[in-house]
């Protein structure tokens, strides 16, 4: 059995990266604004940081709860996607794709965010009287 309140406190943590990341990537239009200017590498450095993160503690969380709760309770989201672009982040890092980041960013955060938010809910909801 895992911990309901580790869980929580690292479902917190990838909100809080997921909303940094949606902060530093509000003004980005295409992959190329990453790499126009030293802000732009600065954005795309520090989101390709919470993305590691992130899937860091996807990937302690699938360990912590034997898989029975990313896959089984939300099958729509690419979690072995998550946990993968954080190896390739980590290990390929002079290597970011921004086009990938991008991609990324623009088409997986929201959902993500949602369910993230959603298991949250839930886990503060089954404690509460």
């Amino acid at each position: 059995m895992y911990d309901e309140t580790l869980l929580l406190e690292k479902l917190e943590q990838i909100d809080e990266a997921l909303a940094k990341i949606e902060r530093r990537f509000a003004g980005i239009n295409s992959p190329d604004d990453f790499l126009d200017s030293d802000e732009g590498l600065d954005m795309l450095d520090g989101i390709a940081m919470m993305l590691i993160a992130i899937g860091e503690n996807f990937k302690k969380i699938d360990k912590e709860t034997e898989g029975k709760i990313l896959a089984e309770q939300y099958p729509d989201i690419h979690w072995s996607g998550i946990k993968g672009t954080r190896d390739v982040l980590s290990h390929q890092y002079f290597n970011i794709d921004a086009e990938e980041i991008f991609f990324i960013c623009t088409n997986d955060l929201q959902p993500l965010r949602a369910a993230v938010q959603e298991m949250i809910e839930k886990l503060k909801n089954a404690h509460t009287p």
